[in-house]
């Protein structure tokens, strides 16, 4: 049975427990506890099952970034499903696919569950930002989106300790916790589609592929995002096993300190964008991601030991939480019929790197794993000069400093 979707405006009425914000809090709650249970494990995992080298993995992720690349094709979806909807089916798809995992210990199996997993995560993530961007107004949308993360962080706090206390203990298994993890995301899926009322937002969304010339700045922070933080992904929680010898609950516990670094420190972040704006937030997390990285090559230049590349491990995540202010610089430059098809092309502009770079730098691995790093440094540099280009109070029209100072002659 269809249903007849709610406007926005009237979803005020609601009880608390059934409006759009709390429906933004449980997806942003429920996704986390199956892609970073899966992401805790992997390492191990793959090395344990499947005896994964670094060339391996990097095969690996750039098998799970090609939905990332198609997330384009969510704006043909779009012309039949809505947002929310597809949100919700792409949410169980990915608690389904975790639950799995464990079921296919080789690499052919290990790949073809990651991909189905990864259709699960890209496709959610992609009408996710889109949802958030519509649903929260502009003026509390960084404070808003800071609390979203901080929940999200929550949430897996909960499950990265029940594995850290009860890993060793309880003698738990791969499949145990994948199931657990997997199936809570596939449950939170389900309760969400049955207890919310579909919701229909203020500005109709174009169903055609939209590439403005306008929103090149964007586009370009996008690319540069994505190809970095598939080094950090790929590389940064392999190493810390394949270097430092790191055990499953060991990598969990890094992943804890990095969650209450995240719980604590996202709505000040929230905060201090709104504050200061975006321009400052992104320079100070692509200035600060140079240093990190160039500091992961150090471990290798100089013998640093686990604790530095532990700390280096937590800083990394604190200085990508500053990765909110990108979300919040296009909300206030776009068109509002613009944000669902502009999610799924940015999507996708942001994966153009992730398909290609974990396969290829993880044969760089294999003879200078410092060399990844000094590559991620460079990127992050090069992120920091386009950062500069954001003006101080991004509008339609006033998309970059350039474009600002040609707006008096516009006028004339």
């Amino acid at each position: 049975m269809t249903r007849i979707p709610m406007p926005l405006a009237e979803a005020r009425t609601l009880p608390l427990w059934r409006r759009p914000v709390t429906l933004l809090f449980l997806m942003a709650m429920a996704m986390p506890v199956a892609f970073a249970t899966w992401s805790a494990l992997l390492n191990n995992f793959v090395i344990e099952a499947a005896g994964f080298d670094g060339s391996d993995i990097g095969w690996l992720h750039t098998v799970r970034e090609v939905p990332g690349f198609f997330a384009i094709g969510v704006i043909a979806i779009l012309l039949f499903v809505r947002e929310q909807s597809l949100a919700l089916v792409s949410l169980g798809l990915l608690g389904v696919a975790t639950a799995l995992t464990a079921q296919f210990p080789s690499m052919g199996g290990i790949l073809t569950i990651t991909m189905l997993s990864s259709i699960g995560f890209h496709y959610f993530e992609t009408v996710n930002q889109s949802l958030q961007l519509q649903w929260l107004p502009k003026e509390r949308a960084p404070q808003m989106l800071g609390w979203i993360v901080s929940a999200g962080a929550g949430a897996t706090l909960v499950a990265y300790l029940a594995i850290v206390l009860t890993w060793e203990s309880l003698g738990l298994t791969y499949d145990f916790v994948y199931i657990v993890s997997g199936g809570f995301t596939a449950a939170v899926a389900l309760y969400c589609w049955f207890a919310f009322p579909a919701f229909r937002e203020p500005h109709p969304q174009n169903k055609s592929f939209v590439l403005r010339r306008r929103y090149w700045l964007y586009y370009a922070l996008q690319f540069m995002s994505g190809a970095r933080r598939q080094i950090f992904v790929v590389f940064a929680g392999f190493m810390m096993v394949e270097k430092f010898g790191y055990d499953v609950h060991e990598v969990t516990a890094l992943f804890l300190i990095t969650l209450l670094t995240n719980i604590f420190g996202a709505p000040l972040i929230g905060r201090a964008v709104a504050r200061w704006g975006e321009k400052r937030g992104l320079m100070v997390e692509y200035a600060g991601l140079t240093l990190v990285f160039l500091a992961y090559g150090g471990l290798y230049w100089f013998g640093w030991g686990v604790a530095v590349a532990a700390a280096l491990y937590v800083i990394d995540n604190v200085f990508f939480a500053l990765a909110l202010a990108l979300k919040t610089y296009f909300q206030k430059i776009a068109d509002p019929g613009d944000i669902a098809p502009t999610a799924a092309v940015a999507f996708t502009i942001n994966h153009i790197a992730a398909v290609f770079l974990p396969a290829s730098l993880g044969y760089l691995w294999l003879v200078a794993p410092d060399a990844v790093f000094v590559l991620a440094a460079a990127m992050a540099g090069l992120s920091f000069a386009l950062a500069l280009m954001i003006p101080r109070h991004p509008a339609p029209g006033h998309e970059t400093v350039f474009a600002g100072r040609a707006l008096p002659m516009a006028a004339e």
